[in-house]
């Protein structure tokens, strides 16, 4: 993921759904075995591509979220995330080259 003075999408998307307990997300869809074109390194599965054909309404709705979220913070608007969201792009701009930022979802 590209470094900047903002968080990359997938990452504001992690803290953004895990602030607000949103499991039918990306990363929600992605623990129970959800499987996206988007995902390096995860090959497509038929049973991986059923949850998130099943799941697609809230998928888009969740995403829907995040981006409310994430654009108000970005206006410097306050949200229920705005003190998380803050917190993870101070520890993402302070990564050196070659270091490494490991979030855990954690299953409800």
């Amino acid at each position: 993921m590209a470094a900047g003075r903002d968080l990359p999408h997938d990452l504001a998307q992690f803290v953004v759904e895990t602030a607000l307990k949103l499991d039918q997300g990306f990363w929600g869809l992605l623990a129970r075995g959800a499987t996206f074109k988007s995902v390096p390194g995860r090959r497509q599965t038929g049973p991986g591509r059923e949850i998130v054909t099943k799941n697609r309404k809230s998928l888009d709705l969740v995403e829907r979220i995040v981006n409310r979220h994430v654009t108000a913070w970005r206006m410097g608007a306050a949200t229920p995330v705005s003190t998380a969201l803050d917190v993870m792009l101070a520890r993402w701009n302070d990564l050196k080259i070659g270091e490494e930022l490991r979030l855990e979802w954690s299953s409800r």
